[in-house]
């Protein structure tokens, strides 16, 4: 079969068409899915400001490889400790990034890791400690060549 030029621009434009209507309309989910995802980890309680560090660029090159390090000031016994680590990633087509599970046997309570990024946006970071309190930070990154897709 072969294809001659009008019969692939006319296929290209549809792709670039069709990806222009279906991207705003996944974004325009992404609020709900955040926010239903924030809703879950919190379960009716009130996050604390302090004592959870998010360490990430203010500017990725990439998208899909963001480094970022998260640690929380916890002593980590058995009486007092981080069960878990959230992250989310608000304009993400799919917002939840990932969840750590800790243990006292864990040691210390930080995690590094790369996260894929869609588009410029926040990064949400949630810790649920032990005694049932939970802490969050939050930052911005500025996403030179996104890493997600639709």
């Amino acid at each position: 079969m072969q294809m001659d030029r009008r019969t692939l621009m006319k296929g290209a434009t549809a792709v670039v068409t069709l990806s222009l209507v279906t991207i705003p309309a996944a974004r325009a989910e992404t609020g709900a899915g955040v926010d239903a995802s924030v809703e879950g980890i919190l379960n009716g309680r009130t996050p604390s400001e302090t004592g959870l560090t998010l360490d990430m660029p203010s500017v990725a090159d990439n998208g899909a490889q963001v480094p970022l390090t998260i640690t929380v000031d916890s002593p980590m016994t058995d009486d007092d400790h981080v069960t878990a680590i959230h992250i989310i990633a608000t304009d993400n087509p799919v917002p939840e990034i990932g969840t750590f599970h800790l243990t006292p046997r864990s040691g210390k309570a930080e995690v590094f890791t790369r996260i894929r990024a869609a588009d410029s946006q926040q990064i949400l970071v949630f810790a649920e400690l032990s005694g049932g309190d939970v802490l969050q930070a939050a930052a911005e990154v500025i996403v030179s060549i996104g890493g997600c897709t639709t």
